[in-house]
């Protein structure tokens, strides 16, 4: 982009030496060198080529510095809040299915429901009917379709209530500032 101002003319304060804070150059301009922390191994400064082995500084912490930063939750996104949560509660809502046919599988085999069912099948019946039948009211599939009705209520009720946790915590935080945290890094 081209100046079309015309020339301006030059600040006077500071033109001819440096900046506040800023240090006179000193001969050449060339590629920076900074100064070295530790003199050499002959007592002079370390050279230009020369490699020197670092002395350690003289009460130097051997332990690692911890960073710490106190940071505050000022605001939870209730989209990001509702997406988190409806993925976790799929997840909560798989597991429950899927424990709920083993705990019937491993129940099947061990015998519960034949001697639960034959003792509540005595205990009902009479001289006409058999009784309750417990072995065909808890089949599996009709174990897994009222788990899964369960696991999708969990879900939507979850999700639902974690949004609306959000919108709260963000009508509160407003109010008291938020929640907290410190937080600490190891080097």
């Amino acid at each position: 982009m081209t100046d079309t101002r015309g020339p301006q003319p030059r600040y006077e304060g500071y033109a001819t030496g440096p900046l506040p804070g800023e240090r006179e150059p000193e001969g050449p301009a060339g590629p920076y060198h900074p100064p070295q922390a530790y003199e050499a191994p002959d007592g002079g400064t370390q050279g230009g080529g020369a490699q020197a082995t670092r002395k350690p500084r003289t009460g130097a912490r051997t332990t690692p510095r911890t960073r710490k930063a106190r940071l505050r939750v000022a605001k939870a996104d209730p989209w990001s809040v509702m997406k988190v949560s409806f993925l976790l509660s799929i997840a909560l809502g798989i597991c429950t299915v899927v424990a709920s046919a083993v705990l019937w599988m491993v129940m099947d085999a061990m015998g519960v429901f034949e001697t639960v069912g034959g003792t509540i099948s005595e205990a009902t019946g009479s001289n006409e009917s058999n009784g309750f039948d417990l072995q065909s009211f808890l089949s599996l599939p009709r174990v897994l379709v009222f788990t899964s009705v369960i696991a999708v209520i969990d879900v939507v009720l979850a999700t639902a209530l974690a949004t609306l946790g959000a919108f709260i915590y963000n009508l509160s935080a407003g109010f008291v500032g938020g929640v907290e945290l410190t937080l600490a890094e190891d080097e």
